[in-house]
C-alpha cells in the first residue's frame, strides 16, 4: 500500500507492507515520525473533526472541534451528534460543549468565546 505521511512538509510517499491486519514494514520514510504515522494510518485512522453549532440569540455559529483526533469510522457519529446540539451563551474558548462524543473518549471543545 502507498500513502503520503502528513506529519510534516516533506510528504514522505510510504510503502506500507501488511500481513494480517498488522504493518509489516514501512519504507520510504525520511524520518521515524513517517513509520508512527503509517501504523496509525493503516491499523486505525484518527481524523480531527471541526464543526460549527448555532449558539441561541447569536447570528453566528460557534465553530468547535474535538480536543484530540477521534477514530475515522466514528466521524459521522460525531457530526450526527453535533447536528442535534444547540448552546447557550455565553460559551468560552477552550470550554467543553460535547463531552466524550460517541463514547471516544474525546470531548468536543469551543474554539472561540461567545458572549
Amino acid at each position: 500500500m502507498e500513502i503520503t505521511c502528513i506529519n510534516c512538509p516533506v510528504g514522505c510517499r510510504l510503502s506500507v507492507e501488511m500481513e494480517g491486519g498488522q504493518v509489516v514494514s514501512v519504507t520510504g520514510n525520511t524520518c521515524p515520525r513517517g513509520v508512527t504515522y503509517a501504523k496509525q494510518e493503516c491499523v486505525d485512522p484518527l481524523r480531527m473533526v471541526t464543526a460549527v453549532v448555532p449558539v441561541e440569540g447569536s447570528a453566528m455559529p460557534l465553530s468547535v472541534k474535538t480536543r484530540t483526533p477521534i477514530p475515522k469510522k466514528q466521524i459521522a457519529a460525531c457530526m450526527q451528534a453535533l447536528a442535534g446540539l444547540t448552546l447557550r451563551a455565553p460559551v468560552a474558548a477552550g470550554s467543553v460543549v460535547l463531552a466524550d462524543v460517541c463514547g471516544t473518549g474525546v470531548d468536543v471543545i469551543a474554539t472561540k468565546s461567545v458572549g
